[in-house]
């Protein structure tokens, strides 16, 4: 996997989301892979291939809605401690472009995190054209 951009600035935070990567089995499966990890803030990217495409070229809604989905909840997973869990509890994602390019590139932040919910906001870029926003509700799952 690629370096963090900012392992040097919280090389407990990286290590313990990159852990919690390994299990994250359909994200590998497209080929996404977080290339920002922060306190509330995430950013992956995916590069392209005819697998991605929908009927007429572009990248699958599908796709996009997961790239959104990926980094809106992982943003939030950086701020709960490490026996905790999340899950979506709500995806909202508006398509404003079609995505045509080489690559993916999809930025996640928590707007406000909370003790049940976090709500979060995602954009997801392909060759530096912006092809959605997306707004997520994250739940919380505590450890029983």
């Amino acid at each position: 996997m690629p370096p963090t951009q900012n392992s040097a600035l919280a090389p407990d935070l990286v290590a313990r989301i990159r852990q919690k990567l390994t299990r994250q089995q359909f994200m590998h499966h497209i080929g996404a892979d977080l290339t920002l990890i922060e306190p509330g803030r995430v950013e992956a990217e995916l590069p392209l291939e005819l697998k991605h495409q929908q009927q007429r070229g572009f990248v699958h809604g599908g796709v996009i809605a997961t790239m959104a989905d990926l980094v809106a909840g992982f943003a939030g997973v950086t701020l709960i401690p490490d026996n905790y869990g999340m899950v979506t509890a709500d995806l909202k994602v508006s398509y404003l472009n079609p995505g045509v390019g080489k690559k993916i590139v999809a930025k996640g932040w928590v707007l406000k995190a909370g003790r049940r919910l976090h709500f979060c906001e995602a954009e997801v870029w392909c060759d530096d054209v912006l092809i959605a926003k997306a707004t997520a509700t994250m739940a919380v799952i505590e450890p029983q």
